[in-house]
């Protein structure tokens, strides 16, 4: 057996990242990874070249590629003409995916509208599951009655006002190892947006909700992006708590994400404006992503020191960028990875740890003295 050759077993330990002997042999059977050879005992040898593929492989399905989009990456050479060809079949493959997830969206909202019901639709909830065993739908009369069978569980909706918090419980996945404000933090984001699935792209660092709570108490400067933001935070306790909000894109015709990316970059007095943020401030960022992105570059310079980021810019290729650079900076975040974002979602995050210090009272009227005292 030649000295510099590894067994499968070396080999796997090797590579790492949870690579088994039966994942590196259904490899070959794909034929993402050439046949080694074999030792007069019949035993696969893998070389240092081996170590490499299998490690790119690794790397790539960890970001999320599929085995056959990997293979595809893996044949061709940076330098080679067919990376043309290779772009436009990754994109028949990307538009594939969005097929599937469309498929399986159907599939959820289907499931949603049965799991989602409260206990007010149970009863005729339960009639309905039955009858769907029992359905004949070989028939147009048979797909009218599928529709009468949901016509039935809607009629029930206008009976009461919908729970949220109880449709949540059955649909969210098991949180119980996170604490009771990051439980609620969750539920809010999912609220914002109607999507469940958003669940597991939510990112916060383990500090992020001491570090929101001790810089909110102390009337903490609040910095957002840009007006669109600041116009959908919980004012009154934000008030109440004595944070100030501070628009860096301070134009109020400015109201979409592209708007906010193409302003940031033309006037540079607002790159001065982030760079000039109060130490132990809360940066909340819901449109622009190079808002973001120089937000990152400020902290690693050392330049800006915000006690919490709160990252949520949209875009298809600097705000998934923008977020893991956000969450290498070694300082509390809460982000959304990859382009999922928006200014509602980058506000509902604020709001909801505003809310875990303040229970909203019966009246307001306290705080309105306060801002009544504000504006005079």
């Amino acid at each position: 057996m030649n000295a510099s050759c590894l067994t499968i077993k070396e080999l796997t330990d090797a590579v790492g990242g949870g690579l088994t002997p039966r994942m590196v042999r259904h490899y070959h059977q794909l034929g993402l990874l050439p046949q080694p050879v074999r030792s007069p005992s019949n035993y696969r040898l893998y070389t240092k070249k081996d170590v490499l593929r299998l490690q790119r492989i690794v790397a790539l399905k960890q970001q999320g590629f599929q085995l056959n989009h990997i293979r595809n990456i893996l044949e061709v050479e940076p330098e080679a003409d067919t990376t043309v060809n290779l772009m436009g079949q990754l994109q028949q493959q990307y538009r594939a995916v969005m097929q599937q997830i469309s498929q399986l969206r159907q599939t959820a909202s289907a499931l949603e509208g049965l799991l989602g019901r409260d206990r007010h639709c149970q009863i005729i909830q339960a009639e309905v599951l039955a009858q769907l065993k029992l359905l004949d739908v070989e028939t147009q009369a048979g797909l009218g009655g599928l529709e009468n069978l949901w016509s039935g569980l809607d009629a029930e909706i206008h009976t009461h006002s919908e729970a949220f918090t109880e449709s949540l419980q059955r649909l969210l996945p098991d949180l119980s190892h996170r604490s009771e404000i990051e439980q609620h933090l969750i539920s809010q984001l999912v609220l914002a947006c109607g999507d469940v699935s958003l669940v597991s792209f939510i990112k916060l660092s383990r500090d992020a909700i001491a570090a929101s709570r001790e810089a909110l108490s102390s009337s903490c400067q609040i910095v957002v992006d840009t007006q669109t933001v600041a116009a959908a935070l919980d004012q009154t306790r934000l008030l109440h708590l004595g944070c100030r909000i501070e628009t860096l894109i301070d134009n109020p015709h400015i109201t979409t994400a592209t708007e906010a990316e193409l302003a940031f970059w033309q006037h540079r007095e607002w790159l001065e404006k982030l760079q000039q943020v109060s130490k132990g401030c809360v940066l909340v960022v819901g449109y622009a992503p190079s808002v973001l992105l120089e937000a990152s570059v400020a902290i690693a310079n050392q330049k800006i020191q915000p006690a919490l980021v709160i990252g949520m810019p949209i875009g298809f290729s600097h705000a998934p960028a923008a977020k893991r650079q956000l969450m290498q900076q070694g300082i509390p975040f809460i982000t959304v990875e990859g382009t999922l974002g928006g200014g509602a979602l980058a506000a509902t995050a604020l709001n909801a740890l505003v809310e875990s210090l303040i229970d909203k009272p019966d009246c307001h009227c306290y705080l309105k003295n306060l801002v009544d005292s504000a504006e005079c």
